[in-house]
């Protein structure tokens, strides 16, 4: 029986997040098999007059290939997925979670070929900057596990996050992208956070649901050289397989100088990828008003109302800070009361405490108000 939020959901992705035009030629790429989603959004994209193309990957198989994997194997298939993603106007990517697990013990070095040889190209270098593009998740049992909520629960809090009102959401965003834009000075503080920083120049971009899925996020970057102090993150990080907890940076002068988690080496190895790793690229306020708890899942963690992200690597093309890395690490401290609390001063201004936003210009974001 088919679930009539499936086509929802797809016609929000094809007419709203890309804006699909007639002619436009539009990649779609499914991880872990979802053929009657796939199927849904292929209908929609004839359905706005566009091109639908279909890329299907299964992270188990993918696991397998990078095991063995060597680099030129790996420039090879850079090389066509490359050729592939120039074609492209239009880019709709979502992943259903089997086994958050599955590359956990592919070693660090294959790990470094995707991201540095295909990953960065194809994704980083040509299709963030070059198509309109939006990923998801798709809901799964694993998801649901990871969520701590039954399935048919899952499903209908998913439903309520990725498809909620971004207009207003948008809308709500405006006042908080003008005061970004006009700060010099970040203060940050909490438990085991104190931690200051520059974004003075740098443009403030507002995530309405036009790239994520769900969304709910404005970021900027800091100033490269700008960050001091120290940063404890509150929250779990899944990466390649890992999870990474009890995460504390510590900054001189833009660079993180000592990293400490669950598993130091394992941390620093990734930090030491490139110079830019040990850099920031993205600074970013979370206010999606559904979700509330972490759950591994990056796409959604960020999105945490009263949270904010501090990200490791790659800046974005539209806040370019200068900094460049085949790493883009997004970890999340949420400052809600039940989470230890915390402070965000721009310049002289308390903007938000304990997860709430202080001024009333601002009062539109906090959960209650964008639930309304």
């Amino acid at each position: 029986m088919k679930d009539p939020r499936q086509k929802r959901l797809a016609e929000l992705l094809v007419n709203f997040s890309t804006r699909v035009k007639p002619g436009e030629k539009v990649l779609i790429s499914n991880w872990n098999a979802e053929i009657p989603f796939v199927k849904e959004i292929v209908k929609a994209v004839y359905a706005a007059g566009g091109l639908p193309f279909v890329n299907l990957f299964d992270r188990e198989l993918e696991r397998t290939l990078l095991m063995g994997a060597t680099e030129g194997q790996m420039a090879i298939r850079a090389k066509h997925e490359l050729e592939q993603m120039k074609d492209m106007d239009c880019y709709i990517g979502f992943t259903s979670l089997r086994n958050a697990s599955a590359w956990q013990d592919v070693s660090q070095d294959k790990l470094d070929l995707y991201q540095k040889i295909l990953f960065q190209a194809v994704h980083t270098k040509q299709r963030v900057p070059h198509t309109r593009w939006v990923v998801l998740r798709y809901p799964s049992p694993a998801m649901a596990q990871a969520a701590d909520k039954s399935e048919e629960a899952f499903e209908d809090w998913f439903y309520d996050v990725c498809t909620m009102d971004y207009p207003a959401m948008s809308k709500a965003m405006d006042p908080l992208v003008e005061l970004m834009e006009k700060t010099d000075r970040v203060r940050i503080t909490g438990p085991g956070t104190d931690l200051s920083f520059s974004i003075k120049g740098l443009p403030a971009v507002k995530c309405d649901g036009g790239r994520n899925v769900p969304d709910g996020e404005v970021y900027t970057a800091p100033v490269r050289d700008s960050v001091n102090g120290t940063l404890a993150y509150n929250t779990p990080s899944l990466r390649d397989g890992f999870t990474f907890e009890g995460v504390r940076l510590e900054f001189k002068d833009g660079k993180i100088v000592k990293a400490t988690c669950n598993d130091d080496r394992r941390i620093n190895q990734i930090l030491d990828t490139d110079e830019g790793a040990r850099y920031i690229g993205e600074f970013a306020l979370g206010v999606n008003p559904y979700i509330l708890e972490p759950m591994k899942e990056t796409l959604f963690d960020e999105k945490i109302a009263g949270s904010f992200h501090f990200t490791p690597g790659n800046s974005y093309p539209v806040c370019d800070n200068g900094n460049h890395s085949a790493v883009h690490w997004d970890m999340v401290q949420i400052q809600r009361p039940e989470y230890g609390g915390g402070e965000i001063w721009f310049d002289d201004t308390l903007v938000r405490k304990d997860g709430l936003f202080v001024p009333e210009s601002l009062a539109l974001l906090n959960p209650d108000r964008l639930k309304a």
